[in-house]
């Protein structure tokens, strides 16, 4: 599967890169299967899928060329440079795939669309997931996995639901997920912050307030932080988890971009949960594209009759066809293939920003501080001295068509904020990015000159 999958992206990227132009002959079956050490059928079944594509085309007693393709989106200086965007790139969207997947669903499952899910969702579903979170160390069952419409919901379950813990008070990192904080704050839910800077947390402040407050649970994103990029190191991890056990706490772990980690050996908080207090939720939407609406939650036993009685009353049960499609694309591979491309895009542009950033660290007027992360994410940020006003530089820079946000909304209204200002090269073309820095520089490095 995985010479499949090395193959089909390769090809793929040849054709896309133009290194293979239109009317270009391909390399034959038999060099490429003995590049790729693996058999012709597999050779062949990756040009099928392009040719399905109508990315190539075959010629009898020839071999394969490259189609004609649209007409890329020419380069200009005066393109907007987006780091203000946390979606996925719409270029590497499974499109096609996905298209497919839908079709096939529709056939597969036509009785089951017209009558209303089960308890957990789509049982088939569940069970495919069941076995891919064993890859990021989540070993469950699934009759503790819940699907979602989305991970949003997961969150506003959880903050209703009664635990049995009995508490009342959600914590949250600050900065942390802006959505959830206007969630809870639109609601008058009961909530405290904890600081989170590029160290991780202060963990003795985290078993203060577990001992001392009434704390129902602790939302946290340990890997690739949204918005800072950090992660959490493995004892921080493995304390946390202990915490929760020693103080009846809850801990809702947010690993929504699992998929890009290369580190095999990040296991997530849950792996460290002895007491079956860590909530895992997995989100699809970052990954593949954020209107497929469909995440998945791993439920403690404690809490599953009060989620699903909540779920019901909410919306019955999340998109069929949302979740009979997915299936189809996770059990087909091609959740696997688009993983590796999107990892390996993704991976390439936040080595370009790293790159970019510590260059600009190194010429710094002190009116800002960039802190490397130990494992580099697609999103990243920079504290900006007092005297950078940063709605104004915001400003400034959407006039030269570079898109910034600072991380005002990522805090509790009542919680001490930090002038932090947020980049994210998810929707930046690679070649973009150290232009789009150089900008950003620029227009900081003023405020010295402003302020004498």
């Amino acid at each position: 599967m995985y010479k499949y999958l090395s193959l089909l992206n390769d090809l793929e990227h040849w054709i896309q890169s133009g290194e293979y132009k239109e009317g270009d002959k391909l390399p034959s079956i038999r060099m490429l299967a003995e590049q790729y050490r693996c058999s012709k059928s597999t050779i062949i079944r990756a040009l099928d899928e392009l040719e399905q594509r109508h990315m190539v085309y075959s010629v009898a007693k020839s071999g394969y060329y490259v189609m004609k393709r649209k007409q890329p989106r020419r380069h200009s200086d005066r393109s907007t440079v987006d780091f203000a965007s946390s979606a996925p790139d719409p270029e590497v969207f499974p499109y096609l795939d996905f298209q497919q997947c839908i079709n096939k669903a529709i056939d597969i499952y036509k009785n089951e669309l017209f009558v209303y899910g089960t308890r957990q969702g789509l049982p088939s579903l569940i069970k495919v997931i069941e076995k891919q979170l064993a890859n990021y160390q989540v070993f469950t069952s699934a009759d503790h996995i819940y699907i979602t419409s989305g991970i949003q919901q997961a969150l506003a379950l959880l903050t209703t639901i009664p635990f049995p813990n009995g508490k009342d008070t959600i914590l949250i990192e600050q900065p942390g997920y802006h959505l959830y904080i206007e969630y809870v704050e639109t609601h008058n839910v009961p909530v405290l912050g904890i600081e989170r800077t590029s160290e991780g947390i202060d963990l003795q402040e985290l078993e203060r307030l577990f001992q001392t407050q009434r704390i129902k649970f602790f939302y946290t994103m340990p890997r690739f932080h949204n918005p800072l990029g950090t992660s959490y190191s493995q004892q921080q991890k493995k304390t946390i988890a202990k915490l929760a056990e020693r103080y009846d706490v809850y801990i809702v772990e947010d690993d929504y971009l699992a998929d890009l980690d290369r580190d095999a050996k990040a296991d997530p908080i849950y792996a460290y949960d002895r007491s079956a207090h860590v909530i895992y939720l997995k989100s699809y939407s970052k990954i593949i594209f954020p209107g497929l609406r469909v995440g998945a939650a791993v439920i403690p036993p404690s809490i599953a009759e009060p989620f699903h009685k909540y779920k019901k009353l909410l919306d019955v049960d999340s998109s069929m066809l949302s979740q009979a499609a997915l299936e189809i694309y996770i059990k087909n591979g091609m959740f696997e293939r688009h993983k590796q491309k999107i990892r390996s895009a993704y991976s390439s542009r936040t080595e370009r920003l790293t790159s970019a950033l510590e260059e600009a660290q190194r010429q710094s007027k002190g009116l800002y501080r960039y802190t490397p992360a130990g494992n580099p994410c697609i999103h990243t940020y920079m504290s900006l001295d007092k005297r950078v006003q940063g709605q104004e530089l915001m400003a400034r820079l959407k006039r030269q068509s570079i898109l910034v946000d600072m991380a005002e909304a990522n805090y509790l209204s009542s919680f001490p904020k930090s002038s932090l200002l947020k980049l994210n090269v998810s929707n930046v073309k690679i070649e973009d990015i150290e232009r789009g820095i150089e900008r950003v520089m620029l227009e900081i490095n003023k405020y010295d000159k402003e302020t004498l």
